[in-house]
């Protein structure tokens, strides 16, 4: 087992800065050498406030450095396949931003090249890190819910477009919407507390309303404001709601970046026989049961803890034992595949089979 690997961060942006950067930097056991963007204020920029590695434009130029062991691709949705697979099939290992990629193709691709290159490949969804997320996991694994035969998700928000006309509501860059930008971790999250259960049947209807006249779009505050351009694009989802039939509990949902119901709500309902959990996306959560004929409400109190940088230093660790973890993109292919289906599902307004 390697006592230090040398790694390597593909964009520079804030994913990068706020969750990989400072992760590596707490871990013992990996050292920057490469901070790479596009952007060359950026990459600089983060060689100055850490004090180590080298700025490069390019990803391109670093792929044949023997003494790179892995990379972060944190970059935008459409190059998440192109450069995770030039890096493995120069024999890196790579944990990469969520989603997998825009489209489900792509992200088989990705699993195919991981598989046959022999190289980890993890995707950055950080929940099965979280951990109010494990001990929920813990609970219905023990069986204190029975049987879990209904998940319901909601992620609303309501003007909360990111980047309005650049990058995030261009379908061709980011490949949809509030569904691939914030319903990918909440599905992930209901598949990795479910066991992983397989997708049977996917009926959704993904809507493009509120952004589609960028110039009069009315909001509060925006994410990504750097991209904000009332000029650009808009075709992607600001609202979406599906049904999922999985080999283990229905999955239903109800997401928005941005909808005309100002009352916000980020939680998960796990409903099960013997009792039901919501979980506060984000925080902490309640359990409802039953016993000794009374209905009981339990609000748990534990230490929680960073998640995403638990998530990358666990992916050190599977780099330096050379062993593929719960970020595999063999279970993010799941969600990839709801995701697909749910909006081809829309597209054709039917019901669609996996």
């Amino acid at each position: 087992m390697k006592e230090k690997i040398n790694v390597a961060v593909i964009g520079c942006g804030n994913i990068a800065t706020s969750a990989h950067i400072p992760s590596y930097m707490a871990s013992e056991h990996a050292e920057i050498k490469y901070f790479c963007d596009i952007i060359p204020e950026r990459a600089d920029a983060a060689v100055k406030k850490n004090g180590c590695g080298k700025a490069v434009y390019n990803y391109k130029e670093i792929l044949d450095d023997p003494d790179l062991d892995a990379v972060s691709v944190c970059v935008h949705n459409n190059l998440h396949s192109v450069i995770s697979i030039d890096f493995m099939k120069a024999g890196k290992d790579v944990i990469c931003e969520k989603p997998a990629a825009r489209i489900l193709s792509e992200a088989l691709e990705m699993q195919k090249v991981s598989y046959e290159t022999d190289r980890i490949l993890s995707i950055g969804v950080c929940n099965r890190y979280s951990a109010a997320v494990n001990k929920i996991k813990d609970l219905i694994d023990e069986g204190v819910l029975g049987e879990v035969y209904h998940v319901y998700a909601s992620f609303r928000a309501y003007r909360s477009i990111p980047g309005l006309g650049g990058p995030f509501t261009t379908h061709a860059e980011s490949g949809g919407g509030a569904l691939i930008d914030w319903g990918v971790h909440y599905l992930d999250l209901i598949e990795y507390v479910c066991g992983d259960p397989q997708p049977l049947t996917v009926s959704g209807e993904a809507f493009c309303k509120l952004g589609v006249d960028l110039p009069n779009y009315n909001f509060t505050g925006m994410w990504a404001m750097q991209d904000y351009d009332v000029n650009g694009t808009y075709d992607v989802d600001d609202s979406v709601t599906g049904l999922i039939r999985t080999t283990g509990p229905v999955i239903t949902f109800n997401g928005a970046w941005a909808e005309n119901i100002n009352e916000p709500g980020t939680f998960i309902d796990f409903i099960g026989t013997k009792g039901g959990i919501r979980h506060d996306y984000c925080g902490g959560f309640t359990l409802y049961t039953e016993k000794n004929g009374m209905l009981m409400k339990t609000k748990p109190e534990f230490r929680g803890n960073e998640m995403h940088r638990e998530e990358v230093l666990d992916f050190v660790e599977s780099v330096r034992k050379h062993e593929r973890n719960r970020n595999d993109i063999a279970n993010a292919i799941l969600t990839s595949k709801i995701m697909q289906a749910v909006y081809d599902s829309s597209e054709a307004h039917r019901e669609i089979t996996l």
